[in-house]
């Protein structure tokens, strides 16, 4: 089994209705999910020439999990049916 890094874009003002399905995927998702994560509050991009306070909206990175799958194409079929905002990106974690 593979670790993945899913990574949560798009921010749209949290309701009812959108912490449910969130609660209700978590629990689908069940033993495959090796780290729930957290939510990620607006951050700043820092660069070589500075910092940038980066826009919190459709675009944002959001949130991340970490779960395990037995390859990129499993992890990929689990991120659809996230109830994402924007979308899910998904990135294989290496080992070091």
């Amino acid at each position: 089994m593979a670790k993945f890094l899913f990574l949560y874009k798009g921010f749209e003002q949290p309701t009812p209705e959108i912490g449910a399905a969130w609660m209700s995927w978590f629990g689908e998702v069940g033993s495959a999910m090796v780290d729930p994560g957290n939510p990620l509050n607006p951050g700043t991009e820092v660069t070589r020439e500075g910092a940038t306070d980066l826009e919190f909206g459709l675009d944002a990175l959001t949130g991340y999990s970490v779960i395990e799958a037995e390859n990129k194409d499993a992890a990929v079929a689990l991120a659809a049916t996230n109830p994402m905002i924007t979308s899910v990106l998904v990135y294989e974690l290496g080992s070091m």
